[in-house]
């Protein structure tokens, strides 16, 4: 049977930061790392009897998947919030009304 971990998800304006304190061993790759310091320590102890991370300042997270990238033991999840596309129907229909520029 499977083995399923517990996720703390953290919700930021860019992007949702999860993190396992089963995984999670307390190194500070992440906190290390990370551009926009915004991981710090928990006061939640993980499963290696260290302290876990946690996004103390989520604020600045710019969702750039750095802590994922460096965190030995697939402990970290960054989930990214898509982009909100212009339409571009709007933008065909200004250049339309606004005719041939180049005469």
């Amino acid at each position: 049977m499977p083995k399923t971990f517990t996720r703390l998800e953290t919700k930021g304006v860019k992007a949702i930061f999860a993190v396992s304190p089963e995984l999670c061993k307390g190194c500070g790759l992440c906190i290390e790392k990370c551009p926009s310091q915004v991981l710090d320590w928990s006061t939640r102890i993980g499963i290696y009897g260290t302290p876990i991370v946690e996004p103390k300042r989520m604020e600045r997270c710019t969702g750039c998947m750095l802590c994922q990238y460096f965190c030995p033991d697939a402990a970290i999840d960054v989930i990214r919030e898509a982009k909100k596309k212009m339409p571009l129907q709007p933008l065909l229909e200004k250049e339309e009304a606004g005719g041939d520029r180049s005469k």
